[in-house]
């Protein structure tokens, strides 16, 4: 046993795995970019980066093919941790070395958490128009609410994984259950013609369901597309069904209906993330150059204010100067409607400092290790003119 331990230690702390790891890196690095034409960034990420084992699907079968982003990053990070307790001395002379690696243990550490971590959204505000929410640009929820009291909304909010999987959903503050019948990842919705047949796979009978027509569609990867899913979800009340709903995003507003003397909302709507502070749209500026209509420069005025009364402040968010607040950061990202909305990414990445941290710690070694050498080098000239 204590040979084996011996023998793996050595190959933890090998140069051999550090450039067979390296190459791993290249090679996935490439097949993601290839692959990035069928699958997109999003799910390239998913696939390649954010996962343990890269899975090919051939036929029905899935099949692992290649170490995934997670494990070449966590054997890059043990192989650099074990290389300096088992063969690098700390001394002053490699202070440069120990500073340098130490800044790429933590990048890697940093890209980590930002897998981790990271949420992505968007927020569309027309101008004059308040927000306390951003939206998921991929990610969806189904919304009941309880609108009987007129002081404030009681919400209960289902993920999009339980509606993938088609099942049925009981929540202690609902008083019925919440059965998906059909889920459409990617669909588009037409009004029903007067002569078409009824479709026995869209079972709507509440709401807008009847008169509307769900039409499956096959999922888009394009970065400049997103997947609008739709679903019929039954509603289970203890004597029995409460009818059938068609939801979606593309439908404007909530479906409402009445049970147990409570009124109630009930929607299939992108994931909100709502803030302790609103943003209100005071003015988008589109500049252009003169003359022509090739676009110069994008930038929202935005106030901001906080329902304490704490902040109350306007802020000018345009290209390479975005807003940071409470954890998130406000980018400027486009703009709609004849420049009357404006388009606003928004990150949250508690990790967002480590790369920095990380680069100054390496550019700092890098700095040091090279005075060191190159005042050595200077003593060995003066020995020898001597």
């Amino acid at each position: 046993m204590p040979t084996l331990l011996r023998d793996l230690r050595d190959l933890l702390v090998s140069l051999k795995l550090t450039v067979l790891l390296i190459v791993f890196s290249i090679v996935l690095i490439l097949a993601a970019t290839i692959d990035q034409v069928n699958l997109g960034i999003w799910a390239v990420q998913e696939k390649y980066f954010h996962t343990f084992v890269v899975f090919w699907k051939i036929g029905n079968v899935s099949l692992a093919v290649f170490p995934g982003g997670y494990t070449i990053g966590g054997l890059l990070l043990i192989n650099l941790l074990g290389a300096h307790f088992y063969r690098f001395k700390l001394t002053w002379r490699k202070t440069g070395i120990w500073l340098a690696h130490a800044g790429l243990i933590l990048l890697l550490v940093g890209q980590l958490l930002t897998g981790l971590w990271q949420d992505e959204f968007q927020l569309r505000l027309d101008q004059g128009q308040s927000k306390n929410y951003a939206e998921s640009y991929r990610n969806v929820e189904l919304v009941l609410t309880d609108t009987t009291d007129p002081k404030f909304d009681e919400v209960v909010a289902i993920p999009e994984k339980p509606l993938a999987r088609l099942e049925t959903v009981q929540h202690p503050k609902l008083p019925f259950r919440v059965a998906v019948k059909t889920y459409f990842p990617n669909a588009t919705l037409a009004m029903r013609g007067p002569m078409q047949p009824a479709d026995p796979s869209a079972p709507a009978t509440q709401g807008v369901g009847p008169q509307v027509l769900a039409t499956l569609q096959p999922l888009t990867y394009k970065q400049d597309e997103r997947n609008i899913p739709a679903a019929y979800i039954e509603l289970i009340g203890p004597d029995g069904s409460l009818g059938t709903w068609l939801v979606s995003p593309l439908l404007d507003e909530p479906q409402r209906f009445a049970f147990a003397g409570r009124n109630w909302k009930i929607a299939l709507r992108f994931v909100r993330s709502y803030q302790p502070y609103t943003l209100t749209l005071l003015k988008f500026s589109h500049d252009r150059y003169a003359g022509t209509d090739i676009p110069k420069n994008f930038s929202s005025r935005i106030r901001l204010t906080t329902p304490d009364g704490r902040d109350d402040r306007e802020v000018l968010i345009y290209m390479n100067n975005p807003l940071r607040y409470a954890g998130m950061t406000f980018y400027q990202a486009g703009f709609e409607n004849n420049d009357q909305t404006t388009v606003l990414q928004v990150v949250r990445n508690p990790s967002w400092l480590i790369p920095y941290i990380a680069c100054a710690l390496m550019t700092v070694g890098l700095l040091i290790q090279f005075g060191i050498h190159l005042t050595g080098f200077f003593a060995r000239r003066r020995v020898v003119a001597a």
